[in-house]
């Protein structure tokens, strides 16, 4: 696991340090279509990347932020358009469990809006969470909406974070940026754990769903 996140990590870094709008772009747009590394990473690597002053707050938040948006259309496209027919596409179930689907289905039907806009907090389940979204037929200007609203707060929040994290970080000493970067990642890695390991305990175990089924109308579906 350390060597993977290690990786990961060098593998953002390299790439984002050399390009230092269009690396993060790029990276997070392709980690809403399934790339296996949190976007959390991501914006770690550019909360560094301000603190370096190689970047300014406001710029990289909104590339970050336009990143995300369309990155978390494609999924949601995917289920609109496709349905419960897209599941039978074998790339498509190794991302969007069906497992996970009908449990985060459970969850939309319970908590409507609120249980979309969580989803932006819980890593391991946005792309099936979306996918969902779309095959409950939510309209897209709301959809996008209540995303935007949860990007608004996470994204800022992480770039800025990480910024002080390092500033402080100097203040006690210094540290190595990899092992800095690093013992952020896997901070992060253990917190989406407890999260998601909380989230399942309260939920109880679904039914695989039926990949011929037609998608449920939602309320936004006209």
């Amino acid at each position: 696991m350390l060597l993977l996140l290690e990786g990961i990590r060098a593998f953002i870094e390299q790439y984002v340090d050399r390009f230092n709008y269009l690396g993060p772009f790029v990276v997070l747009l392709l980690c809403g279509v399934g790339l296996p590394i949190p976007e959390e990473a991501t914006l770690i690597t550019c909360g560094v990347l301000l603190h370096r002053g190689e970047v300014e707050f406001l710029p990289i938040t909104i590339v970050c932020s336009c990143a995300i948006l369309l990155g978390d259309t494609v999924p949601y496209v995917l289920g609109r358009v496709y349905g419960m027919r897209a599941l039978q596409v074998r790339w498509v179930r190794r991302v969007l469990h069906p497992e996970r689907f009908a449990r985060i289905e459970a969850r939309f039907e319970k908590y409507g809006d609120w249980a979309t806009f969580f989803l932006r907090f819980l890593p391991g389940a946005r792309i099936a969470g979306y996918f969902v979204v779309g095959t409950m037929r939510m309209g897209y200007a709301r959809f996008m909406l209540i995303d935007a609203l949860g990007v608004l707060i996470s994204v800022p929040t992480s770039i800025w974070a990480a910024k002080k994290a390092k500033e402080k970080l100097e203040e006690l000493g210094g540290a190595d940026n990899g092992i800095w970067h690093l013992a952020l990642m896997i901070a992060a890695v253990v917190a989406i754990g407890l999260v998601a390991k909380l989230v399942r305990r309260k939920s109880p175990p679904p039914a695989a769903p039926d990949p011929t089924r037609e998608p449920t109308a939602g309320p936004d579906s006209h």
